[in-house]
């Protein structure tokens, strides 16, 4: 009995390790549609990008309009220029998911004329995996990153994972006694 024992808490710990270091989805601006020319030069997506703490894996999740608008992902300088003649990757399909691949910045602007001289672009700053891990709270988000579930307001992917890790302890203990 000792190496099922054995077993299972090894696949007890792997299980864990993987449902909490799995990347999150985050919409972009924290609702659907905020990928456009901000109202104001005071209120733009980049003020929500600072309150918000990236990891390497997590997703981006831009919903737009694909008929009039896209995004790019582009250098510092083609950034701060709004230079879209060479971007890095092009996105168009108005609902489009964004690996955070790396730490460091990541450029966005967007594809549309004249969109990202009037402030139509985004920086978004990727902790290294040394700071994500040394990272205690979250900094407080303005608004939903997805969808919640119910008046907990909890999202999909924290169900998913208390339902999970909850079936994989009582598994652990049934097999323990």
């Amino acid at each position: 009995m000792a190496p099922l024992r054995t077993v299972l808490s090894h696949l007890t710990l792997t299980i864990l390790l993987f449902i909490f270091c799995e990347g999150e989805e985050i919409l972009v601006g924290g609702k659907d549609n905020s990928w456009k020319v901000p109202e104001s030069s005071s209120k733009t997506l980049n003020d929500w990008a600072v309150e918000i703490r990236f990891k390497v894996g997590d997703w981006l999740i831009w919903t737009y309009d694909a008929k009039v608008d896209s995004v790019l992902q582009v250098t510092k300088e083609d950034y701060e220029t709004c230079n879209k003649s060479k971007p890095m990757k092009e996105y168009h399909s108005g609902n489009d998911k964004i690996e955070l691949s790396q730490s460091g910045p990541f450029f966005f602007i967007s594809g549309a004329e004249g969109h990202c001289e009037k402030g139509q672009k985004l920086i978004v700053t990727v902790m290294s995996i040394k700071h994500s891990s040394e990272m205690k709270f979250p900094a407080p988000s303005p608004a939903p990153a997805i969808k919640t579930n119910g008046a907990l307001g909890l999202d999909e992917v924290s169900v998913g994972r208390m339902l999970l890790l909850g079936f994989v302890l009582l598994m652990g203990l049934i097999y323990m006694e």
